[in-house]
């Protein structure tokens, strides 16, 4: 039988002996060796900051003028590292004094990007309290799920979501429900404020922050996240993209010396790209974050940011760039700093690349595969794999291994279809609060058992499906049993389906199969309406189908491929 096979990084065999030695030799910044990570040897950074607050002390230190936060229609307003050093030790002192928060305590928050919602991440850990995000689109019902799970102490927001955390159980038990604008008033009118946020006692492996993910009931699970797994996150995508960099094809943009590098942080805070991009990258590598206007995505309005404050890199999820690389004014905008894409969650389509070669050609695109419980790591796509394994989500990304195993948990050979498994100091502590749920997805030597399927061919991971059929809707998992569980519910509803269908900007849209109940009179958008006073927009169906009865197998499951066809010939759409 073949020999099992293991995707691991091997990206710097690729450098000369010199460049190597600088980048990765000894006392370098991607220095790495072996360590024991929760009883397991693992491979990991020597180099590494002991705890996520220490990365925003070391910018501050080495770095105190640069900025670190910009403001779209505010070209005067920016945050450097240093002021925002000094406001995070502000935050912690009203935190502690005021609410009473210590280590270990949970915080919750449920709000758009923000400077406040920011500087509340930074006062936190610096107590070494927890962070919990919640996602500022769940109803009230969503987030006392996730508030009930969590258990925090406070919580904190603003805009529309403020409002909505006024009206969950945990608000009417007692929960204090806080204005973030409210916390920023008290810490900058402190009389006496600290200069550096206090010495926590806190350890690299201690929870730092619980971030939502379902699984594959559909209900959202709160993935611990250790103060290491955030560290580890900026360094490895520090790593593979200088490598990148240096090993590209000639032509490829390059960061001119001397201009700060700038992104847009559109990616929301209660995702782990937008944590670890504040948090991680921002921090460690001096990168400047603009945030752009209040509200949904604009197209027009990342480009104006784009000329406006130079951005040399773009990071956020397929749908975006194609609004951007499409829209009719793209041309009169300076888009010609733009050196790197950076994504996850969704595949590039062909399309999305030729439009990129057309509209910033050089430009280094990286499509990264990983979810919540590995913070974000598992396998990158670009360069090589992207030219000549263009449907892969590519090869393992530094510091991470990578195998397919059958269900008995044996690592299979190079071309067979197993569950995907990732270890690397990147893996999460565990699901909050849910012992079961955890051994279930976590080997006894921490290997992270997925949910999706894949084989290993040419170095590189190719999926093959995912549990529940999963839908990706600009970059948002669906889950189609939540909202199938919600359909059922209604009382003109017999039987109902949820699957994906293809939108060319948004990835997937989501498609609601109905069987109405004998003698019902539905329509598309009742049905609508049904999931929309339950569940988050992006969960609601744009598609509503109804039929007399769903396609099941001899094994009772559903056919959802025959689902995500055309409606049968001769069928009303509404009943």
């Amino acid at each position: 039988m073949p020999a099992p096979s293991t995707l691991a990084w091997h990206g710097d065999e690729l450098l000369d002996d010199g460049v190597r030695e600088l980048l990765c030799g000894p006392g370098a910044m991607f220095e790495r060796r072996v360590e024991d990570v929760l009883g397991v040897p693992t491979e990991v950074f020597a180099q590494r900051a002991p705890h996520v607050p220490a990365m925003l002390a070391g910018a501050a230190s080495g770095t105190p003028g640069l900025t670190y936060l910009a403001f779209a229609g505010a070209p005067d307003r920016a945050v450097t590292f240093a002021e925002a050093h000094r406001l995070a030790a502000a935050y912690a002192r009203v935190l502690s004094a005021r609410y009473g928060i210590g280590k270990g305590d949970r915080v919750a928050v449920a709000a758009p990007n923000g400077l406040e919602h920011i500087l509340l991440w930074w006062g936190t850990l610096s107590l070494g309290a927890i962070m919990v995000g919640l996602n500022g689109w769940w109803t009230p019902r969503e987030l006392d799920h996730g508030i009930g799970l969590a258990g925090p102490a406070v919580l904190f927001g603003s805009g529309k979501p403020l409002v909505r955390l006024a009206g969950t159980r945990a608000a009417a038990d007692g929960v204090p429900v806080v204005s973030l604008d409210e916390l920023h008033a008290a810490a900058v009118a402190l009389e006496d404020p600290p200069a550096a946020p206090p010495g926590a006692g806190i350890h690299e492996d201690d929870p730092a922050a619980i971030m939502f993910t379902s699984g594959t009931t559909g209900r959202p699970k709160g993935a611990t996240l250790s103060h290491r797994n955030l560290v580890h996150f900026g360094l490895f995508g520090g790593l593979g993209g200088a490598v990148a960099a240096l090993t590209g094809p000639p032509g490829r943009r390059q960061v001119p010396d001397g201009v700060q590098r700038a992104s847009v942080f559109a990616n929301p805070l209660f995702h782990v790209s937008g944590a670890c991009l504040a948090l991680a990258n921002a921090p460690l590598f001096g990168l400047k974050l603009v945030l752009p206007p209040p509200g949904r995505w604009d197209a027009e309005a990342a480009l104006k940011l784009t000329h406006d404050h130079g951005l040399t890199q773009w990071t956020g999820v397929p749908t975006h760039f194609w609004q951007m690389l499409a829209h009719p004014r793209f041309a009169e905008y300076d888009t010609s700093r733009v050196a790197t894409v950076g994504s996850g969650g969704a595949a590039f389509a062909p399309e999305l690349v030729r439009l990129f070669e057309e509209k910033l050609p050089g430009v280094g695109i990286t499509n990264g595969y990983g979810m919540t419980e590995t913070t974000g790591t598992g396998t990158f796509l670009n360069g090589r794999e992207m030219d000549g394994h263009p449907a892969s989500v590519g090869a393992a990304a530094p510091t991470v291994r990578v195998q397919v195993r059958d269900e008995d948990g044996n690592p299979l050979p190079e071309g067979e279809v197993g569950r995907v498994h990732i270890a690397g100091a990147g893996v999460f502590l565990g699901y909050w609060g849910d012992e079961e749920a955890t051994a279930e997805a976590l080997t006894p030597d921490r290997w992270y058992r997925s949910s999706d399927f894949g084989r290993i061919v040419d170095g590189v991971l190719y999926l093959e499906s995912r549990m529940r059929d999963l839908v990706i809707r600009g970059g948002e998992n669906v889950y189609p049993i939540e909202i199938e569980y919600r359909l059922v519910e209604h009382p003109g509803i017999a039987d109902a389906c949820v699957v994906g269908v293809p939108h060319t900007v948004l990835g997937q849209e989501v498609k609601a199969v109905v069987v109405p109940r004998e003698g019902a009179r539905l329509t598309e958008r009742e049905v609508r309406d049904w999931v929309a006073a339950a569940l988050a927009p992006f969960k609601v169906p744009a598609h509503v189908e109804f039929r007399e009865a769903l396609p099941y197998n001899e094994a009772g499951k559903v056919m959802k491929r025959l689902l995500e066809e055309a409606p049968p010939p001769g069928r009303d759409h509404a009943v």
